[in-house]
């Protein structure tokens, strides 16, 4: 098994020192041009989805070829590169390739740089440094590549979607559809799933009961749905008097038929998904209408019966960067949005809201301050240009009674303070909730969780709004595995509880909920190793936790490992800022190389109730229900219940590649079902155990929904 591996993320240009004026190298590449040339190939279909064909780099996905290339491995050897490579790539399928076409790529990216090919053959054991063969610039025909066709040699298993006829492609004509009102958000009928996480708090608890622990092994697929295949797979279907509206991959919305699965309107909207990246977590309902946010940062009214665009706007400046993947909230008549993949251009990430009639923007509030304004100072001297990160990757919260909206925010990049330069800056408003005045967008209090955060260990996901009592609480975990509660009301900090095992921080200011980092974090120099737990896919990610009132119980899925960060010298106002890191991933320390772990807490004291852990971590969000029943997913293929109160596991199901997304519950004509997805992509959880699980075998395709009920007669 392998415990120690490396990752690399986007790595950073040392100024000028790799400049497409280098001079052209002489020696020849310890590679021949039939390997060149059929590595080209490869590269295409099995990295070139996320890579991009012209080995830009997309999003977190590093550059392959250029200056930022040749800055992170001009110095090593070409046996470095493809070591890294096969024990890493590609992405989802590590390992997956035989020898000689981890060779042939390996070739292909060292002529990428513009080293030329010799007479002897790349057999992975070539001491030559790159530099000495290769200079970052790129042969023209690579820089553009020709356009090629969606689909083929490209398929899923790269990310990019296969070819497929975007447009409205199936008219619905749902006769009779009861319009959702505000009403009906703020107080959800438990027959349907209304909203992201079932509620405006973000609970992901079902009120129904007839799926219990006393018959929940008698559970038994009842229909699914093919989805399409190509980008990332992390979503949970919306459910409104038995019709089902999913978002699909590639930015396709359906409506299905919940009891029969039968397709009843599709429009594909597009962009066609072009690496395994960036998905969509929830689409959102009020009154006629179904709203999505797509991943190129354009959302859509669309009519619920038809399917039919009603209105669409633009939420960033097009052809930018910029990306969306958190989903959407409908609160008090308005569509609320983050923004993600902010980096360095301009403008800044923020929150915005749009009127859910007319798609008209109502406000916006930035999460990144710049000189001169609020919370400006807490970056010290880096420039605004160099202010990036503050993504809001996870759709937020809202109390009606408040009318306030709660959001997380992510790190600030790039992810190491010395290569940002900003000293033990704030950096606001990186790593923070955010409450919201929903009408205006006015800030009405901030509580920065991790100042000046330096590991990719960002507290960006769910706000949970919980009641004890007379006080209104927010609890929130992120991936440095500590359980906050603050008064959402006020901000202020009430209690925390460590979760996993970390070591970045030596203490915490139990009044104000400051922490404090160890002193080599503070003393951290670019270029030099220096260690993290947990390492940057949690602690806590994405799939959200649970919230069971009746027991006072949120289950939380954990996840453990650690690793070593490197980050890079800087270059300055280039226009793009991105996380200029590396890492290498273990296992946690005292885990046995347990990487997965579901646990509760009572929340009313933060005290732990249960744990378990297991080999592979869990890749979806938790719902529990009032049957003392809560169902949870894993990278292994595994779907499970196990009993709210005690952790016991129930009932389990093997599906046909990795469980992933946002489990839901709903009712038709008195007969209760559960549905959950299968997916790909998934980020940091997903990419840290295709590295280091080896013996976890699965498909690299499967995107799928699938829904379970009882038997029609119980036994």
């Amino acid at each position: 098994m392998r415990a120690f591996v490396m990752m690399i993320a986007a790595t950073a240009v040392t100024a000028g020192f790799w400049a497409a004026s280098s001079s052209a190298q002489t020696a020849e590449g310890p590679f021949t041009d039939a390997q060149a040339k059929a590595g080209r190939a490869a590269y295409a279909a099995n990295c070139g989805g996320c890579h991009q064909q012209n080995l830009s780099g997309s999003g977190d996905q590093v550059p392959l070829a250029g200056p930022t290339f040749m800055a992170s491995w001009g110095r090593r050897p070409a046996k470095e590169f493809y070591d890294d490579i096969r024990a890493n790539m590609p992405y989802g399928r590590a390992g997956s390739l035989d020898v000689a076409t981890y060779q042939n790529i390996t070739a292909f990216i060292l002529s990428a740089n513009g080293a030329k090919p010799g007479g002897k053959a790349f057999d992975g054991t070539s001491a030559t440094l790159i530099s000495a063969v290769a200079n970052g610039q790129i042969p023209a025909d690579i820089a553009n590549p020709p356009r090629r066709a969606s689909g083929g040699e490209e398929g899923g298993s790269t990310g990019r979607g296969p070819a497929m006829k975007l447009g409205h492609t199936l008219v619905g004509n749902i006769k009779e559809y009861r319009p959702i009102t505000e009403e009906m958000l703020v107080h959800p009928d438990p027959n349907d799933w209304l909203i992201y996480r079932g509620n405006y708090q973000a609970w992901s608890h079902s009120g129904l009961s007839q799926i219990n622990d006393g018959n929940v092994e008698q559970l038994q697929l009842k229909w699914s749905w093919a989805m399409n295949e190509g980008g990332q797979n992390s979503t949970g279907p919306t459910i409104h008097d038995g019709i089902m509206f999913l978002a699909n991959t590639s930015n396709t919305v359906q409506a299905l038929d919940a009891v029969t699965g039968e397709l009843l309107w599709e429009n594909r909207l597009g962009p066609v998904a072009t690496r395994a990246y960036s998905a969509l977590r929830s689409l959102a309902v009020f009154e006629d209408k179904v709203y999505i946010n797509a991943t190129d940062a354009r959302l859509y009214a669309l009519d619920a019966k038809t399917g039919k665009v009603v209105w669409q706007t633009d939420i960033a400046p097009p052809g930018r960067g910029f990306n969306e993947t958190g989903g959407v909230i409908v609160a008090h008549g308005k569509v609320i949005v983050g923004l993600t993949l902010c980096r360095g251009q301009m403008p800044h990430c923020y929150i915005s809201a749009y009127d859910a009639r007319t798609g008209k923007r109502a406000w916006s509030f930035t999460t990144i301050a710049d000189k001169g304004t609020p919370g400006g100072d807490t970056w010290g001297d880096v420039p605004n240009d160099m202010r990036a990160g503050g993504e809001t990757w996870i759709a937020g919260t809202y109390d009606p009674e408040l009318n306030i909206t709660y959001w997380g925010t992510a790190q600030a990049k790039p992810w190491m303070q010395a290569s940002r330069r900003s000293g033990t800056a704030a950096t606001l408003y990186a790593n923070s909730t955010l409450a919201l005045d929903v009408d205006t967008g006015k800030l009405k209090w901030y509580f920065s969780h991790a100042p000046g955060e330096t590991f990719d260990l960002d507290e960006v996901f769910e706000r949970v709004l919980i009641d004890h009592g007379a006080q209104k609480t927010l609890m929130t975990i992120g991936k440095a595995g500590i359980l906050w509660k603050l008064d959402r009301t006020t901000g202020k900090f009430l209690d925390a509880r460590q979760t996993v095992f970390q070591n970045v921080y030596d203490g915490i200011n139990k009044k104000t909920g400051e922490l404090s980092y160890r002193p080599d974090v503070l003393k951290q120099r670019t270029n030099s190793w220096i260690s993290a737990c947990p390492s940057a896919a949690g602690g806590h990610d994405w799939p959200p936790t649970s919230y069971d009132q009746k027991n006072d119980l949120i289950l939380i899925p954990l996840d453990q490992s650690c690793n070593l960060m490197l980050g890079h010298d800087v270059a300055q106002h280039t226009g793009s800022v991105n996380p200029e890191g590396e890492e290498r991933v273990f296992f946690m320390p005292g885990t046995d190389g347990n990487m997965g772990r579901l646990a509760a807490y009572r929340t009313a004291d933060m005290k732990p109730v249960w744990s378990f852990q297991q080999r592979s971590p869990f890749l979806t969000g938790v719902l529990s229900t009032d049957g003392n029943v809560a169902f949870v997913g894993d990278f292994d293929r595994v779907f499970r219940a196990v009993q709210t109160t005690t952790g016991k596991t129930l009932w389990t199901v093997r599906l046909p590649t990795t469980v992933q997304g946002n489990p839901v519950s709903f009712s038709v004509k008195g007969k209760q079902y559960v549905a959950i997805t299968t997916g790909l992509g998934g980020g940091s959880p997903f990419s840290k155990p295709t590295s280091m699980l080896e013996e976890v075998h699965k498909p690299d395709h499967g995107h799928a929904l699938y829904v379970f009920a009882l038997p029609d007669k119980l036994n």
